[in-house]
């Protein structure tokens, strides 16, 4: 059985793609947004929770997107693939309230929205949000 370097240079080299010109290719852009929600009740990452992202265009809050956590607390690709990222404000809004109505928990925070700015395109935002039903706290990571 072939190893897997070997299998690729077999299909270069019968497509007549140089192993140079697959290197020179620019990678695939990573999202710039990505969320992730950690209970800190149980120290365990928390599905099931929906996010929102917005942006500010002059005085209203625009929606661009929306997302579920998956079963690692995260959403890695929050930023619309068909849009570009630009500078300017932006908010995360999660839906704690619905969350915690579905698990029949009290919550304070019914929705807790983070504001941010993007200072430049190409960089990676990651938001992590540290929940309790009656506190969170929020950081930019990486």
């Amino acid at each position: 059985m072939k190893t897997s370097h070997a299998l690729i240079a077999t299909v270069l080299l019968a497509t007549g793609v140089s192993a140079s010109a697959v290197a020179a290719q620019p990678a695939a852009a990573k999202n710039p947004l990505s969320v992730h929600v950690l209970n800190l009740q149980t120290g365990q990452p928390t599905a099931g929770i929906e996010v929102e992202l917005d942006q500010k265009q002059q005085d209203n809050w625009v929606k661009l997107a929306s997302g579920v956590t998956d079963n690692n607390g995260r959403i890695s690709a929050l930023f619309p693939q068909d849009k570009t990222a630009s500078a300017g404000s932006y908010r995360v809004v999660f839906k704690t309230g619905d969350f915690y109505k579905k698990n029949n928990q009290k919550t304070f925070f019914p929705e807790i929205p983070v504001e941010f700015n993007m200072e430049a395109s190409g960089e990676h935002y990651h938001i992590p949000l540290l929940l309790s039903p009656f506190g969170y706290s929020t950081y930019r990571g990486n």
